[in-house]
């Protein structure tokens, strides 16, 4: 099946209070080489993993405006979710591979009642509420939908149906995953369409671009208070 237009028309879009649409976010505990590892350098080990934290946090704030039910899946010790993210509903990642978590995850969503349910990382901590709107509107219509990054990943994956096709042997953290995304969605026959484009933080280039894309944002106010040099 052919890979059809990659937006939606915006209008029509469901109240973001339809307890049907549920936007789970993959996130780990930020413990010092054990995340943001790409980004050292330009930052140390210990910084990165603040600015984990900064970014995890910034998008929960944001994407908690939406008024959709929120899901945590988290990696690492609940407590530490459980403190600093207060009043989100935490569920544990499974074990495995990128993949098998997402999977899982989105499937524990659709069965527990939602209509519509999207994964985003804490990669994009200024994607636009938009973008996920025209997401989750796109799901009335298709199976599947992605943002798509420009790194060629993608910053958001919905279903509305489970789809582990999608998940299955791909080179997780490659520039081939959206590429293979669209594969397997075309050799599944699943109806899958692809919202825009946004950027994720994997290099110094990156957060420059965050710094001039979005100077307001918590992120990017860390970055300049620990790295005034990439400003």
């Amino acid at each position: 099946m052919e890979i059809v237009e990659k937006s939606v028309n915006p209008h029509g879009v469901p109240s973001p209070d339809d307890g049907s649409q549920v936007l789970g976010v993959f996130a780990k505990e930020p413990r010092p080489g054990m995340v943001k590892t790409r980004l050292c350098p330009p930052l140390t080990p210990r910084q990165a993993a603040d600015f984990y934290r900064v970014c995890l946090l910034e998008t929960l704030r944001r994407v908690g405006r939406a008024g959709r039910r929120l899901v945590l899946f988290y990696a690492g010790c609940r407590d530490w979710f459980a403190e600093h993210c207060p009043g989100c509903e935490l569920r544990p990642q499974v074990e495995g591979d990128l993949g098998r978590r997402m999977a899982a995850a989105l499937d524990s969503l659709l069965e527990s009642g939602a209509g519509a349910a999207a994964l985003i990382g804490t990669d994009s901590p200024d994607l636009p509420l938009p973008l996920i709107d025209r997401a989750f509107a796109a799901l009335a219509a298709h199976d599947a939908v992605t943002i798509p990054a420009d790194d060629g990943g993608y910053v958001l994956i919905g279903c509305r149906r489970p789809c582990p096709q999608l998940f299955a042997d791909i080179p997780w953290s490659s520039d081939q995953v959206l590429a293979l995304t669209r594969r397997r969605a075309t050799d599944a026959g699943l109806s899958y369409t692809e919202i825009d484009c946004w950027q994720d933080l994997d290099d110094a280039a990156a957060l420059c671009r965050l710094l001039a894309r979005s100077p307001d944002g918590e992120a990017a106010r860390y970055l300049r208070r620990i790295r005034p040099d990439l400003a």
